[in-house]
């Protein structure tokens, strides 16, 4: 069975177009790329990886592609299109040609507009990822939860995963209002997880293992070991923690669980939900 790194990312430095990377993460203001994730991947028994796109242009699918033309360990791409764009039909049948381009992603998280999933143009975009079987990686904060059961109802055959447990406010120590929310979104069996993302949501120099706990809980209850996977969001991830710790988080959490369950976290299920 692959081990698989469900979510990471690479890029090429710009303060601009990464300008969310603010002080308290400026250890990751430098290029990321495959060089320096293939030793770590290696180093870990991680057998690929899917890279995520962080910018969002159509340019991005090219660059990680081209990217993956010579790194076979980056298993698959989840690029970005403009999903409100008329002309939508018209771009997906092109990116068909490449097998790596498994999904779309679009930076909800980061609109002004916290409902833009229930707008019609976007819902369209939605509806023709559908057509071509592209799945859709959500990226969404806790306030947007409550929206998503709503989106989510529209698609009843759209294979969607939510990115890093929707960025709960670990922090904070808050749970109760997110665990409600996520678990009437998991009762949409079309809907997957990623257990990813969480050392940044915590205290990014004093978080403790201890701190993720009650948040898989929420996780493994809501989605069950058949819709949920290891992501390791690297670099992002590098701000709070290096890759190992970030994997002896969720390796110690599911090392309890039976061996068919942690296949699956670790490889088996990204291999089912991207085609891998």
């Amino acid at each position: 069975m692959l081990k698989i790194d469900a979510h990471q990312h690479f890029w090429n430095y710009d303060p601009v177009r990464y300008n969310w990377i603010d002080e308290d993460m400026s250890v990751i203001r430098r290029d990321f790329l495959p060089e320096h994730l293939k030793p770590v991947l290696e180093a870990n028994n991680i057998s690929g990886c899917v890279a995520v796109q962080s910018d969002q242009t159509e340019a991005e699918n090219d660059f990680l592609l081209k990217l993956s033309d010579n790194n076979d360990f980056i298993k698959g791409i989840v690029g970005w299109v403009d999903l409100r764009a008329e002309n939508i039909e018209e771009r997906l049948p092109y990116y068909r040609g490449f097998e790596k381009i498994k999904g779309s992603r679009h930076v909800l998280q980061g609109e002004t507009d916290r409902a833009l999933m229930l707008k019609s143009g976007f819902m369209n975009g939605i509806k023709a990822l559908g057509k071509f079987e592209y799945t859709y990686d959500l990226l969404i904060l806790p306030d947007q939860l409550g929206y998503t059961a709503d989106f989510l109802s529209a698609f009843p055959d759209q294979e969607f995963v939510i990115d890093h447990l929707a960025k709960p406010p670990i922090k904070e120590k808050s749970i109760d209002r997110w665990a409600e929310d996520i678990h009437e979104v998991a009762k949409h069996k079309n809907v997957s997880c990623k257990i990813s993302g969480m050392v940044t949501e915590a205290d990014l120099k004093g978080w403790r293992k201890e701190d993720f706990t009650k948040y898989m809980d929420v996780i493994v209850e809501a989605f069950g070991p058949d819709r949920i996977m290891f992501g390791s969001d690297w670099p992002v991830c590098l701000a709070a923690a290096s890759y190992g710790e970030v994997l002896e988080i969720v390796k110690d959490y599911f090392s309890s669980y039976s061996e068919h369950e942690q296949q699956l976290f670790f490889g088996g299920n990204a291999v089912r939900f991207y085609k891998l």
